[in-house]
């Protein structure tokens, strides 16, 4: 069943090795009591997603101004997302759902054949809002990899939450 507005956002724990160089998990529930911004996106290294990654790095103030925490997640591995960060000065945690488990949770996940070239295994590109209580409070799940999530609509529904 997909995930809805007003749902308790699944807990997860991922790898992330792109802020520290070491590999690290990184739990969901960790940030009860803080705002999330969860940005899945298909792959590192293509044009689309580094301008996404990029664009929220270097808006990063804006959100931290609005008590946010961004975490991108995909199904690259840490040392890939590790490269990837270096080389575009992406800033923010990239985490690793190497398995698909966060993706299939959070309902992301392409099926089979659906991504370019029938690659299998990969996140469509999505957008969740959790709230400080670990609620979902926005959701849009992008079905074209070429098209970024609404970035107005997330930090206007981050300004409405306390």
């Amino acid at each position: 069943m997909p995930l809805k507005i007003g749902d308790k956002a699944p807990d997860f724990t991922l790898k992330s090795k792109n802020t520290t160089g070491e590999p690290i998990d990184i739990t969901l529930s960790d940030y009860i009591g803080k705002k999330v911004v969860l940005l899945f996106y298909p792959l590192s290294f293509t044009s689309v997603c580094t301008d996404e990654m990029c664009t929220i790095s270097g808006g990063f103030n804006e959100y931290s101004q609005l008590d946010a925490v961004v975490l991108g997640i995909s199904v690259d591995s840490i040392f890939t997302q590790e490269a990837w960060a270096k080389s575009n000065n992406i800033t923010i945690p990239l985490l690793s759902d190497f398995n698909c488990e966060v993706s299939e949770k959070y309902g992301t996940k392409y099926a089979d054949g659906e991504f370019v070239l029938g690659m299998n295994g990969v996140s469509k590109r999505a957008a969740f809002v959790i709230d400080r209580d670990g609620i979902i409070q926005y959701i849009e799940i992008l079905d074209d990899a070429g098209k970024l999530p609404n970035f107005e609509k997330i930090k206007e529904v981050l300004r409405n939450l306390k």
